[in-house]
């Protein structure tokens, strides 16, 4: 496992990867094929994340424009003498099929009033909304994420805190108590082990929506509604994580064990300094599919944090829709700074991945 995670690491390997062929001369049927799938999986995975981090650069008027546009748009404007205000610049066709440019100063139904602003003296020109095409330029609006900082102030970093918070103590915690119920469930005989094995494996089949209520009332006996610990404590143990962390640990040599045993090793220390270490490729799988799934956690924190100091960012984002409107502006911003961390988180993490799925033998 190791020499293949080396060889993926290597330059002239990759490259040879993305520019191989099966063809010697050219490229055959089989090799448009395979890439013409490879660029097509490309874009269904990343085209709506590009969409996303474009869309969040864009102006309110750009966002509410139909048909959409994929890039940052916005109509050039020009200032002309006697207006207060910039006006918005057109490519018109005109009755004698000549096309200028002209300057829009209002707009009433299908005609527009519109002037030369080279020549402002010749007056206003009515031109059927029609014939004008507005002149664009890629203009990246920055504004939305200064207007993010503006809006939301203190509270944001609140939101950060408490995200932050929930995802590193609640994946931290999952690691703890995953592994060791794995290490106990791997190398230990008890009677029972195969039965507590498959009844952890079972819930896997009851939809998290069904023990929804009675969660929320163990954590109002608890006293922790409104409190960060209410969304941590109730989803600390995970059967995946369990059951992933268990099939890795089988493949630990019990030969490491029994001479650790015989060196008087406390069964705690043979956890600690033997056992962790060498499933830290099984831990950082775990580590991502906790932080993925903490920090998209929607549901569980809408009805147990009420207070609105007690926020997530998921929570946050609830609050851009209201009954009467939609800051898509600062909604889209505040998604993209939301889905930044765990694209970092993968990054770090990723080549882990590989490795620890497949040492415990799941496809």
């Amino acid at each position: 496992m190791a020499d293949v995670t080396q060889n993926t690491d290597n330059p002239s390997l990759i490259r040879a990867l993305l520019t191989g062929r099966r063809g010697r001369k050219g490229f055959d049927l089989a090799d448009y094929l395979t890439y013409g799938f490879l660029f097509l999986g490309l874009f269904v995975m990343f085209a709506p994340v590009m969409w996303l981090v474009l869309s969040s650069f864009k102006s309110p008027s750009n966002l509410n424009e139909f048909p959409p546009t994929m890039l940052p748009e916005t109509i050039e404007s020009v200032v002309v003498e006697g207006y207060a205000n910039p006006l918005p610049l057109f490519e018109v066709e005109m009755a004698d099929g000549e096309t200028v440019i002209l300057a829009q100063t209002r707009r009433v139904g299908l005609n527009a009033q519109m002037i030369d602003p080279d020549n402002v003296e010749a007056g206003p020109i009515t031109v059927p909304v029609a014939n004008a095409t507005p002149l664009r330029q890629i203009h990246f609006h920055i504004q939305n994420y200064a207007n993010l900082l503006t809006a939301q102030g203190a509270d944001l970093w609140r939101y950060v805190y408490n995200s932050l918070f929930i995802t590193v103590v609640a994946t931290v915690i999952t690691l703890i108590m995953n592994s060791m119920a794995a290490f106990a469930l791997s190398k230990y005989r008890f009677r029972g082990s195969n039965v507590a094995l498959l009844s952890i494996l079972a819930t896997l089949m009851i939809p998290a929506t069904v023990v929804l209520v009675p969660t929320y009332l163990i954590v109002a006996q608890m006293g922790l509604v409104g409190n960060l610990w209410g969304v941590i404590l109730p989803t600390v143990a995970t059967p995946t994580g369990v059951f992933l962390l268990r099939q890795y640990m089988l493949t630990i040599p019990d030969e490491l064990i029994e001479a650790a045993r015989m060196d008087h090793a406390s069964e705690w220390r043979i956890f600690w300094r033997i056992i962790l270490p060498l499933s830290s490729p099984a831990l950082a799988v775990v580590a991502i599919f906790s932080i993925l799934s903490r920090w998209n956690d929607f549901l569980l924190p809408l009805i147990v944090l009420n207070r609105r100091e007690a926020f997530t960012l998921q929570l946050a984002l609830n609050s851009y829709q209201s009954e009467f409107e939609v800051r898509y502006d600062l909604l889209l911003a505040m998604t993209t700074l939301t889905a930044l961390p765990l694209a970092l988180a993968f990054i770090f993490l990723q080549r882990y991945i590989t490795s620890g799925i497949a040492s415990t033998g799941i496809k």
